[in-house]
């Protein structure tokens, strides 16, 4: 599988799937919106491997485009993150779900191969199991967790013969990318601690599994390579440290080694996840390779050698950005 469609390329994940993905010798075309950097693989066009289409997943004539040629599909594009997806439910839908389905039926109808989908561990709700694992009922309760719910059963139902499919049921990712998002839990309080000598942890006791970008980078590209009846038609987690806020702002101060203050903040967010990954580990052999604090340090390297410019951009944060910019 060397010809690969992404779509959502150019958002954080694919920034720095994308180049990877090049080096190992892929054909890689994009797929994306293209709004918080324009410019995000400008350095990359002269690559005749790479192929950037500036379009949403939503027009179909252009869907089926893409998918002209294509071995595997990488399917990134999403309104992400719970609170962006509530801004405008009937966007989300349309993108998160509507598109996604008819994506899901496009491909197997153009005989690709392969379908990798980026799910996520919200899926689960709020579980008190200590292991949650890809056994445990789903209950997501949030829009943003709903539709990957939703979006994973129907692409398992797609599952065939010829169209292997797999969901991976991320955990909260962290560290730098060239299209940086600094909304997600390790990232905002490593911010926070550089930037104002300060972390605001808001109630602290919620869970959060992590994993690292470049493990879930490595998985992709493990994802492609792999036989087929080691995946096809299943759902992994896909995660590594579970850590309350809490503890995640003390290891951002241990590890950077400065006086930071941590004030704790009474919040009425409940949501609280983590999750068990010994089944891919146990089937796959995938085993994260980094961890929160090569994420902070790596972090602190990007903000010390100024590839993190104007860090108060809206293009950083997600709901921020869709407020002022009125996405539709």
């Amino acid at each position: 599988m060397k010809n690969i469609l992404i779509t959502g390329g150019g958002g954080y994940v694919g920034s720095r799937l994308v180049p990877y993905l090049l080096e190992k010798k892929y054909n890689v075309r994009v797929i994306d919106w293209f709004l918080f950097d324009p410019h995000i693989f400008d350095y990359l066009q002269n690559l005749p491997s790479l192929d950037t289409i500036k379009g949403d997943i939503r027009d179909q004539k252009l869907l089926n485009k893409c998918l002209e040629d294509i071995d595997a599909v990488i399917h990134l594009a999403a309104i992400s993150n719970d609170p962006s997806c509530d801004l405008d439910p009937q966007l989300t839908r349309s993108v998160n779900y509507d598109a996604v389905l008819t994506l899901i039926d496009s491909a197997k109808k153009s005989k690709i191969k392969r379908f990798i989908n980026a799910s996520s561990a919200s899926v689960y709700g709020i579980k008190e199991d200590k292991n949650v694992t890809e056994d445990l009922s789903i209950e997501p309760i949030t829009l943003y967790a709903k539709y990957k719910a939703e979006t994973e059963n129907y692409l398992m139902e797609q599952t065939s013969a010829d169209f292997s499919t797999v969901s991976i049921r991320a955990a909260t990712l962290c560290g730098y990318a060239p299209k940086l998002r600094l909304d997600l839990t390790v990232n905002i309080l490593t911010h926070h601690a550089i930037r104002k000598g300060k972390i605001t942890v808001f109630g602290g006791e919620q869970k959060r599994p992590n994993l690292h970008i470049q493990d879930i980078i490595y998985l992709y590209d493990m994802l492609l390579k792999i036989d087929n009846e080691k995946i096809s038609g299943k759902c992994f987690n896909a995660g590594f440290e579970n850590f309350k806020v809490k503890e995640i702002a003390r290891l951002v101060k241990q590890t950077l080694k400065s006086n930071v203050e941590i004030e704790t903040i009474p919040s009425n967010d409940q949501r609280s996840y983590h999750i068990s990954s010994q089944k891919i580990e146990k089937e796959l052999g995938f085993k994260p390779q980094y961890n929160i604090v090569n994420a902070i340090m790596e972090l602190e390297s990007a903000f010390n050698s100024n590839k993190i410019k104007d860090p108060d951009n809206p293009k950083y944060y997600n709901v921020q950005f869709m407020k002022e910019n009125k996405i539709t």
